[in-house]
């Protein structure tokens, strides 16, 4: 069990160590806490007492007093980021020793466990402020969500944010051809697809292919075709530690691996052609998805008979922009415009977005400039 006394954070390490101090004699705890630190990719710092070098015990991210060493750490300045560790599921008085120490928490192996990994694994990666995620979902089909999304990350990246673009729709094709690299090397989501617990966000990052200046987690071309929710979670999470920009491209459907992505979703775009088919499907995918997703809003899109093509941007059909919000009864962030040509340039390597005086991508940057001041997510 992990009880809490205070919710503060820690400090953040200065660049010097990264990894928590423990501070034990118990042999058996230690090789516990050492397993531990491994698991959350963290090199401890291992003492029997308050360390006597200047800055051991105020300096370090994270510390873990070992039970058996409240004696010993009795004296040391009050901090935060001080959790006791115990055995014993019945010892009453551990809590009146962390009061006595300034613990914040109080955690008792082997339930603690996961919370500790992932305590310890925050400290690692000096983990700040999550990435503000943005969740694009098509209306119908064609609507040209996938196109939105890959012209959101792109034109993220070009502004000098830390981008990553997640692929969740496992029958959509894969991200990675619509931005040109389903050759490029790096990991694909079969190689996540056990994931439970935590998964590290920089080892994420550096194991995914790199395309236009963003990280792109797609599907490969075999026949997997589901993100089991543990998967999700464990992969959206790590995603969104990192900071910066994360686009989710999510299917219209709702199961549980979506209902994941869905929870750590900052804000939703929904892509709805102005057509009367279009709006009336939009309504039921708006619907599921907004009993996971307080922050859902319509894009108006191209239909399947416009022009531009792939859900090209073209004429908006039988409704204005503002009466396709009206009908879904959603807010409206726009009208995705006109692009003559997407699809010739996709072919000739150029990502959706990639022209950056063309209408989608002005589109998408008018988009970054204004919803930091009014989504919940982190900025860059």
């Amino acid at each position: 069990m992990a009880g809490v006394i205070t919710d503060d954070r820690p400090p953040q390490s200065d660049g010097g160590q990264s990894g928590p101090l423990i501070v034990t004699e118990d042999v058996d705890l230690l090789d516990d806490l050492l397993r531990l630190c491994a698991a959350a990719g963290a090199r401890p710092e291992v003492q029997h007492g308050v360390p006597e070098r200047r800055g051991g015990w105020d300096a370090a991210p994270l510390v873990l007093v070992g039970d058996d060493a409240v004696d010993r750490v009795r004296g040391a300045a009050r901090r935060r980021g001080v959790v006791l560790v115990g055995r014993d599921q019945d010892d009453s008085g551990v809590w009146r020793r962390a009061v006595e120490i300034g613990a914040d928490h109080v955690l008792v192996l082997p339930d603690g466990e996961r919370w500790l990994v992932d305590r310890i694994a925050d400290v690692a990666e000096g983990v700040g402020r999550p990435a503000l995620t943005v969740g694009v979902i098509g209306g119908s089909g064609g609507a040209g969500a996938s196109t939105l999304a890959c012209a959101l990350a792109v034109t993220a990246a070009r502004a000098g944010r830390r981008t990553m673009l997640v692929d969740a729709d496992p029958l959509g094709g894969g991200l990675d051809v619509l931005l040109g690299g389903e050759a490029a090397d790096g990991l694909r989501w079969p190689a996540f697809a056990q994931s439970k617990g935590r998964v590290g966000g920089g080892a994420l990052e550096e194991s995914l292919p790199e395309l236009h200046s963003l990280r792109v987690l797609s599907w490969d071309r075999g026949d997997a075709v589901v993100i089991p929710p543990d998967a999700m979670r464990a992969v959206i999470a790590a995603a969104r530690r990192r900071g910066g920009v994360v686009v989710v491209d999510l299917p219209r459907r709702v199961d549980e691996g979506v209902a994941e992505a869905l929870a750590q979703v900052d804000l939703g775009l929904l892509v709805v052609p102005a057509e009367l088919r279009a709006v009336a499907g939009a309504r039921r995918v708006a619907s599921a998805v907004g009993m996971v997703l307080r922050d859902l809003r319509v894009v108006v899109g191209g239909g399947a008979g416009d022009p531009a093509g792939a859900g090209g941007f073209g004429g908006f059909g039988c409704f204005d922009a503002e009466e396709v919000a009206r009908l879904i009864g959603l807010p409206l962030v726009g009208e995705l415009p006109r692009e003559a040509g997407l699809l010739a340039a996709q072919a000739g390597g150029m990502p959706p977005g990639g022209v950056e005086r063309g209408p989608l991508a002005r589109f998408c940057t008018a988009f970054w400039e204004r919803v930091p001041a009014d989504a919940t997510g982190g900025g860059s």
